[in-house]
């Protein structure tokens, strides 16, 4: 009798139990909902995985201000540069996928260093939700004033007929550097690429210098570096990067136009998240970002320096990137180029 007891009592503690366990669960699954529905409830980090100051720190900090007023909770970007915006990105995705970590993606870090590690220690396709590109934007092929250049083709036409005479800077994995490349192996002729000789730089402001000074002819350089040069008269621009001409260069063609057809290359940047991130909290910034960036404010505060707000959401942007893979990992392992 007692032992018939003793096992219904335990039969009747472990149904309770499971019942308990089964409405915690759902407890706490309802918590979770309730707690994503509410999100955010503190303020938001950004990594930026470049130091401040450049382009992508203004793009980055152009959306922390947009977002804050946008979600009611303040975006707050913290730059984490090195290795070409590995380090910072890496970092970002080691933290909670709670939504209160946005990553800032883009051409270098989420391209361009696929093609220069194939080991890399994350996967731009596979390791994060995409949720919308911020910006495009032109590298523009300037030269001295001293070179005799008027035109795209008049350079392109001397190289081709003058292998191995024609210098340019570079900095290491850089924007221009891929566009240089790229150029390189589209722009020849008869099977043939251009032999053009690049000199490398450690960063911008000693190439720049050098290209003011005369000491190298030409390079690509972004869109809204050269634009105070060109308009003092001190660069000349021959062509733009993009599929389409730029409106602060209305009068300098494509490179496709000139007859390199399909030629573009971007410099670009987007916000991500990983990919363990709720899909409600997902969903929230999709709209945010939607609506931030189709805003006039946004739209003619890039307009103003040459960049393109892209069409805006998940879809269009993880399809890009994986364009944007595609083409550096073929550019660079084409050129044979590896990490520093």
């Amino acid at each position: 009798m007692n032992n018939r007891i003793s096992a219904s009592s335990r039969r009747s503690a472990l149904r309770g139990a499971v019942a308990f366990a089964a409405a915690l669960a759902a407890g706490l699954m309802t918590l979770g909902a309730h707690a994503q529905d509410a999100w955010p409830t503190k303020p938001i980090k950004l990594v930026s995985p470049f130091p401040a100051g450049g382009t992508s720190d203004v793009m980055a900090r152009m959306v922390a201000g947009a977002l804050t007023k946008e979600l009611g909770q303040q975006v707050i970007i913290e730059n984490i540069g090195g290795a070409g915006g590995t380090i910072g990105t890496l970092r970002a995705l080691q933290a909670p996928a709670d939504g209160y970590t946005l990553i800032q993606t883009g051409v270098g870090q989420n391209a361009v260093a696929h093609g220069l590690d194939p080991k890399l220690a994350y996967d731009s396709l596979r390791d994060f939700i995409h949720i919308s590109q911020v910006h495009t934007g032109p590298n523009v092929l300037v030269v001295h004033p001293d070179q005799p250049f008027k035109t795209f083709q008049e350079l392109v036409g001397w190289i081709r007929k003058n292998p191995g005479k024609m210098n340019y800077g570079y900095t290491h994995a850089a924007s221009g550097h891929m566009a240089m490349e790229l150029l390189k192996q589209v722009g020849g002729e008869n099977g043939r690429p251009l032999f053009i000789v690049g000199i490398p730089y450690r960063g911008g402001g000693p190439m720049m210098q050098d290209l003011l000074g005369g000491q190298i002819p030409m390079m690509f350089i972004n869109q809204d570096v050269a634009l105070p040069h060109v308009r003092a008269g001190k660069l000349r621009p021959l062509a733009v990067t993009s599929l389409q001409r730029n409106p602060l260069y209305p009068d300098v063609p494509t490179i496709a136009e000139t007859g390199v057809k399909g030629y573009e290359a971007l410099s670009w940047s987007g916000l991500s998240v990983h990919r363990n991130t709720p899909k409600p909290i997902v969903d929230k910034l999709e709209a945010a970002m939607k609506k931030v960036m189709g805003s006039p404010e946004i739209r003619q505060r890039m307009e103003s320096v040459g960049f393109i707000v892209p069409q805006q959401g998940m879809e269009p942007y993880t399809k890009f990137v994986k364009s944007e893979v595609e083409l550096w990992t073929r550019v660079i392992k084409t050129a044979g180029i590896k990490a520093e």
